[in-house]
């Protein structure tokens, strides 16, 4: 199943591939699934491996680890697809198994969130490439900026932010990814949103004084 995975990640690139995923419906996707299909696996890793990748990055910070951990989440949910709702979102579900398996390294390793590694090329190209030499270095400040800030917030403020911010889910969405109640979802993102603001603010100034 990690060879799968790791394969399908390599062609994730491919035009005429993600063409092809284009074309085919969650539900066809995962009916085939269940009848013994790999392709139509390998098609659902295309389509949602990358998210899936950014969402656990923004937990855990650390480039390789997320790759892992985001194989994991493919395997637990190829494993235990067959469990999946009708009236569950193949995302949704994706998305909560990346934050149990995410969850999950993190109370093992027993990082600290104020010690996330910085360096990760991910974070300096996620938006920089074609942009002139300065803009490149404002866009790399600001991600690294923006990384320390996201490590600083509490596990269950770094995960509703993370959801709404970056991947732009709904709060029924974050609700059945999270299990919180929509009060403390809220509540926790309206606080999130605060920290990072003030944490960001002496930046943002430098910023508009260039």
């Amino acid at each position: 199943m990690k060879r799968l995975a790791i394969e399908a990640m390599r062609q994730a690139g491919e035009g005429d591939r993600a063409a092809g995923t284009l074309m085919n419906s969650a539900e066809d996707l995962i009916a085939r699934v269940r009848a013994g299909d790999d392709e139509a696996f390998r098609l659902i890793f295309e389509r949602y491996a990358r998210p899936v990748l950014s969402f656990i990055y923004d937990l855990v910070g650390e480039r390789a680890l997320a790759e892992e951990l985001m194989q994991e989440t493919f395997v637990r949910g190829y494993k235990n697809l067959a469990a999946l709702r009708d009236e569950t979102k193949l995302s949704t579900w994706l998305f909560g198994i990346a934050r149990n398996v995410a969850r999950e390294s993190l109370r093992t390793q027993r990082r600290k969130r104020s010690q996330l590694e910085l360096d990760d090329p991910l974070v300096t190209e996620l938006h920089d490439r074609g942009l002139p030499p300065d803009d490149r270095l404002i866009n790399k400040e600001m991600h690294r900026a923006i990384r320390v800030a996201l490590g600083t917030l509490d596990e269950d403020k770094r995960l509703v932010f993370a959801l709404k911010v970056f991947q732009q889910q709904s709060y029924e969405e974050i609700a059945v990814i999270t299990g919180f109640s929509m009060a403390k979802l809220k509540t926790d993102l309206h606080r999130a949103r605060a920290e990072m603001r003030r944490l960001l603010r002496p930046y943002m100034e430098v910023g508009d004084e260039v």
